[in-house]
């Protein structure tokens, strides 16, 4: 009888003290449930903001705005929408992350180019006046066999930076010349890279028949590469890009570039 007593003793005591712990521990399926609803209310509590960009498009800086999201963070962007991008995080993420947009979404440089074509000659010794006194054509002149020098074309071309431009140069637009800057270094001592390329274009001087087919006169026949170059270019500097022999003969293509960076 007295082990009998002793051991409904010993239960009661036992189930005194968990009975507090079991009725403070929720089932598996409202613990599930207080969970969600604990992040249901972490992303109600996220700050949204739609922005608008300028001169960047979303995919170019979609990458680098995830490096100051946070775990429930968002950013998303539509491709029918390149100008658009949804940022939603807690307040102070939203903080870091528009404040990394305003840095990244600047207007780009704009690069002026001055372009000179000029056609350098073995056995003419005749040269432009406007070519006479340029410093630069007064060194190629000790450095080059080249007795006289023409100008072929010249122009300006104006480029925002790292897009491409194109432009036909020759009293034929015989010639194409595309142009891609790239402005490095500080507001103090930028440095233009530039990728130039020149491509002559020839056409035949009368009809062709070509694989059965005739083609008139001025139709493209071929299209050659005499120059091309990746160079840096200091702001207001001229600089030689490159000199090209044209088939073989006397004569060669000298091509002249100088850039600056314009507001």
């Amino acid at each position: 009888m007295k082990k009998t007593m002793i051991g409904l003793l010993a239960l009661a005591f036992a189930l005194a003290i968990a009975g507090p712990a079991l009725a403070e521990d929720p089932a598996p399926g409202q613990q599930a449930q207080d969970r969600v609803a604990d992040q249901r209310k972490e992303f109600d509590a996220l700050r949204k903001e739609i922005v608008k960009l300028k001169y960047v498009r979303a995919e170019q800086i979609h990458s680098i705005l995830r490096a100051y999201s946070g775990q429930m963070g968002m950013i998303t962007f539509q491709d029918s929408l390149p100008s658009i991008i949804v940022v939603r995080d807690t307040p102070e993420n939203v903080d870091k992350i528009l404040a990394v947009i305003r840095e990244l979404d600047v207007k780009p440089a704009d690069v002026l180019y001055t372009v000179q074509l000029v056609l350098g000659s073995e056995t003419d010794a005749t040269t432009d006046a406007e070519l006479k006194n340029d410093p630069i054509v007064k060194e190629l002149g000790k450095l080059l066999r080249y007795k006289g020098y023409t100008l072929l074309d010249a122009t300006l071309v104006r480029v925002i930076n790292r897009d491409r431009a194109s432009v036909s140069l020759g009293p034929k637009a015989e010639f194409a010349m595309a142009l891609m800057p790239d402005v490095a270094g500080d507001a103090k001592t930028p440095v233009i890279k530039t990728e130039v390329r020149l491509r002559q274009i020839i056409r035949a001087a009368t009809n062709v028949v070509k694989e059965g087919k005739e083609f008139p006169a001025g139709t493209t026949i071929d299209v050659r590469t005499p120059i091309e170059s990746t160079l840096n270019i200091k702001p207001g500097d001229r600089t030689v890009v490159g000199v090209s022999k044209l088939d073989g003969g006397d004569k060669g293509l000298i091509l002249i570039i100088s850039g600056k960076i314009v507001e």
